[in-house]
């Protein structure tokens, strides 16, 4: 029992014993890994190299070509299309009902208050006639009465009523005559006569349409001017007329209407055209109207950009010589060779040829445009698109060549 006890007592103090053997050999294997690991990594650590210091990006400078532009007087025109419409149309109505029985034929050139057509008149002429016969009737037994008045015969009542029936007889003999006289139809106007509407034999009621005649000289233009360019245009103003066909002419402006047409904004103007040579009516024409001095760069169309916000400029360089600035302009004349344009300054070094795209605020190399590409100021036609890459690498290779430290660049 005593010896059962005993190992009773030794089996556990020898399990420990083993457990912190079995233990303390672990904690060893897991600190000799450790200092391996340290040593390692401090090794490396100790034996790596520094690295380099980052070296400054060289960003290429870009290069431009610009030239001086100064502001010049110019005297803008608008050129606007109309219709061309007669100084004045008229239609001529009968005033009275009847059968045509004479009109005339279609391109009459009449005169006014030249006889044009006339209807029937048959009865007119016997109702005046008859009216005729009435007033020497009533002349008569007026005169008579006034005899009779004079030695005392009748009274001054049937004096009077004789003349009544006088009166009346006379305003039936006028009207007699009135619807004798609507059966001829004059000219109200000078013109030429553009339509017969009643051919000879036709029957026309009181107020029908007869014939119509059209006055072409003057002809009239009628154009809508902008709110912006209205108050430069003043009546007797010269204008340039240009018919679709090519044939030119010189009007003068009649009227400006006083109030803007609601849709549009915009004004209806009139232009008053001489027409000697008898061009007709109803063609299309472009008039062209001066508008007030002012001062403006002349440019080619090809220098023009678009910026984000969707506006035209032109690129021109800071007083600095070396910042970009992209100037908002107004084009306030155009041509094929040429645009002219506000919004710059009195002198501006505009940019006229570069590589790639541009940005405002982007600092650049700056050389003067050689001098056989000046024409891209508006001289002459642009030679080249400013905005080629190929054709920008080409001009301005010489200036790069030409230009000590062309290689020069920013960091």
């Amino acid at each position: 029992m005593t010896q059962g006890v005993a190992r009773a007592v030794a089996r556990p103090v020898w399990n420990g014993m083993v457990m912190a053997r079995y233990l303390s050999s672990s904690t060893a294997v897991f600190l000799a890994i450790i200092g391996f690991m340290v040593f390692w990594i401090g090794g490396g650590m100790l034996n790596r190299e520094a690295p380099p210091e980052p070296q400054p990006v060289e960003i290429p400078v870009a290069h431009v070509a610009a030239s001086l532009s100064e502001a010049e007087r110019i005297v803008p025109r608008t050129a606007l299309f109309g219709d061309v419409v007669p100084d004045q149309t008229s239609v001529l109505r009968a005033r009275t009902g009847g059968i045509v029985e004479e009109v005339v034929t279609q391109g009459h050139e009449a005169r006014k208050g030249e006889a044009l057509a006339r209807l029937s008149a048959d009865d007119r002429e016997a109702g005046v006639a008859r009216a005729q016969a009435a007033v020497g009737s009533a002349e008569r037994d007026y005169e008579a009465a006034r005899q009779l008045r004079e030695r005392g015969v009748t009274s001054e009542a049937e004096l009077q009523s004789r003349f009544a029936q006088l009166e009346s007889a006379r305003a039936e003999l006028r009207a007699a005559e009135l619807e004798l006289q609507n059966t001829r139809l004059t000219a109200p106007i000078t013109g030429t006569v553009s339509r017969v509407i009643a051919e000879t034999g036709t029957f026309v009621d009181a107020g029908g349409e007869v014939l119509e005649i059209v006055r072409n000289d003057p002809l009239i233009a009628r154009i809508e001017v902008r709110q912006s360019e209205i108050t430069a245009v003043r009546v007797g103003q010269q204008a340039g007329v240009v018919f679709q066909g090519g044939r030119e002419a010189t009007g003068r402006v009649r009227f400006i209407a006083p109030v803007a047409t609601p849709e549009t904004r915009t004004f209806r103007v009139e232009v008053e055209i001489p027409n000697p040579d008898g061009i007709p009516a109803g063609l299309s024409a472009q008039i062209t109207l001066e508008l007030e001095p002012q001062q403006a760069h002349r440019l080619s169309p090809a220098l023009i950009r678009l910026d984000d916000a969707g506006r035209i400029g032109v690129f021109i360089v800071a007083d600095d010589g070396r910042t970009l600035r992209f100037a908002p302009v107004e084009i306030v004349q155009a041509r094929a060779e040429a645009i002219w344009v506000t919004g710059l300054p009195e002198r501006a070094r505009v940019v006229t040829i570069a590589q790639g795209a541009l940005s405002d605020g982007q600092t650049v190399r700056v050389s003067e445009t050689p001098e056989e590409y000046r024409g891209i100021l508006g001289d002459a036609e642009a030679p080249v698109d400013p905005a080629d890459p190929a054709a920008a690498a080409d001009l301005l290779g010489a200036a790069n060549a030409a230009e000590p430290g062309a290689g020069a660049a920013v960091r």
